[in-house]
């Protein structure tokens, strides 16, 4: 019982826009208190794991994502449910979830010794290479216009900064406002830049000619031969996500915006990515749901929090009497078993939530335009304003909303600005402890295995364009 109502409150939660996994957890927290121990750790995964997922259906219904997670599922989804396939393009997802989710399980019951191990090679300076190797994202999704999504990119690299430097204590770009030293929550900025301009784009063009678009409510499954050729970027996709789960402080929003970068860079179908290609949502979905069960390893193997959401649960196993760290494998096996179980049946479960609760969901899109809008309107704002109870943050989705029309009305693509947010902390603390760790000597950064392998991955990534379109040159160029 405690799995299937996690579960469904956990995809209530990320549907709805601006609440996200940390929100829904901390609802759920109070009432694990008088719960057993089982039951209790049952209900926070069931959350975890629902709210990962919850977060696609909004970013491909109404283009909003319920949670930072789902961001790049939009980039795909929504232009399938304008085409009318939102039912195929739920199917795409809710299966990549299923089966990201359950990657990890196996993942995590096969390597959680070998993962923690290896995770502790990993310092500020690995974090700060492998946030340099996620910035490849932006130069990605910004083919087609690559000048407008490198200054989106570097605009979301500089909107992160605002607030309290966290090494220093320093005030940034504040302006004398006390309010702005907590900084801009990503939270409102993506609610902003997503549901908010979506309202205000919609409402600009109210009086232009639409085409009639017959939705198909509900939930399909893809056939198995759509699957044939996607499973590589499945299983790649997956790998991603695990790995990128076992390494403290990254997260399932840099899991899934790394996997969409491979995905967008390998695909047979990249061409038709950011128009409604089911390869993104695979890719995204399958990516930020493997982490759900890899972030586990550093928290129940190391006692690390992997992000937020576990640094909660990691709280209610020590209420529990469970103590998590290296004693946890030897001295009790039966709890981590469980988990195994537990996470296993959740990602069951949230397949049967999913299927059954599309019908309700996808509805939205019969809703009269008008007043979709202003309901998404009112609970993207409920959303932002939630995440920390303050009003500042309705004044940031309403700017963030403004600069997100704006942007779009320029050609400038909003996904390069939401990386940049999401990797700018990670890649900016990493850099400045790295530097303090090596006493301010940058090129004992390459002296790092890991750390160098990741820097020389990137640079081949980034020239790798150049040197094909030298090799096709001199390949088919003939002296006169």
């Amino acid at each position: 019982m405690a799995i299937v109502i996690g579960t469904l409150v956990g995809v209530t939660v990320g549907v709805l826009p601006g609440l996200g996994s940390v929100i829904g957890i901390t609802m759920v927290l109070p009432f694990t208190f008088a719960m057993g121990q089982m039951p209790a750790i049952a209900l926070m995964l069931g959350v975890y794991c629902g709210s990962v997922y919850g977060g696609s259906i909004s970013a491909i219904v109404i283009n909003t994502p319920g949670t930072p997670q789902a961001a790049a599922t939009a980039l795909d989804g929504f232009p399938m449910a304008q085409r009318g396939e939102a039912d195929l393009a739920i199917g795409w997802a809710t299966a990549a979830s299923v089966l990201g989710g359950l990657f990890s399980v196996i993942v995590l019951i096969l390597a959680a010794p070998q993962l923690a191990a290896f995770s502790l090679n990993f310092t500020a300076i690995e974090n700060f290479a492998l946030g340099c190797f996620a910035l490849i994202c932006i130069a990605s999704v910004s083919q087609g216009n690559m000048a407008k999504g490198l200054m989106s990119g570097v605009l979301g690299l500089f909107v992160a900064s605002i607030g309290l430097d966290h090494v220093t204590g320093d005030m940034r770009f504040t302006f004398g406002s006390f309010q702005m030293a907590a900084g801009i929550s990503l939270i409102p900025a993506v609610v902003g830049l997503f549901a908010l301009s979506e309202v205000f784009i919609r409402a600009s063009e109210a009086r232009l000619p639409k085409p009639e678009i017959t939705h198909k409510v509900g939930f399909r499954l893809p056939a198995l031969r759509e699957w044939k050729p996607r499973l590589w970027l499945l299983l790649k996709s997956c790998t991603i996500g695990s790995f990128v789960g076992t390494l403290p402080g990254t997260g399932a929003a840099t899991a899934a915006f790394i996997s969409y970068s491979e995905a967008r860079r390998t695909s047979p179908n990249r061409e038709n990515m950011g128009k409604g290609e089911p390869d993104g949502i695979v890719a995204s979905e399958s990516a930020n749901n493997a982490v759900t069960g890899s972030v586990m390893v550093p928290t129940l193997a190391l006692g690390i929090p992997g992000d937020p959401v576990t640094a909660v649960m990691l709280g209610t196993l020590i209420v529990h009497g469970v103590t998590p760290g290296p004693r946890l494998f030897s001295e009790n096996i039966d709890i981590v078993y469980a988990i195994f179980v537990i996470l296993i049946a959740v990602n069951l479960v949230m397949f049967v939530v999913g299927a059954l609760g599309a019908q309700a969901f996808t509805r939205a899109l019969r809703i009269p335009e008008p007043l979709l809008m202003t309901m998404v309107m009112v609970v993207a704002l409920l959303g932002a304003y939630g995440v920390r109870g303050n009003a500042l943050d309705l004044i940031i989705a309403f700017g963030a909303g403004i600069v997100g029309f704006a942007l779009r009305k320029g050609g400038f693509p909003l996904a390069p600005l939401v990386i940049g947010m999401v990797l700018s902390q990670m890649i900016e603390n990493s850099l400045r402890q790295g530097l303090l760790l090596t006493r301010g000597d940058f090129f004992a950064f390459f002296e790092r295995p890991i750390a160098l392998a990741l820097f020389v991955i990137t640079f081949l990534i980034l020239v790798w364009p150049l040197l094909r379109a030298l090799w096709v040159r001199r390949r088919y160029w003939k002296p006169s």
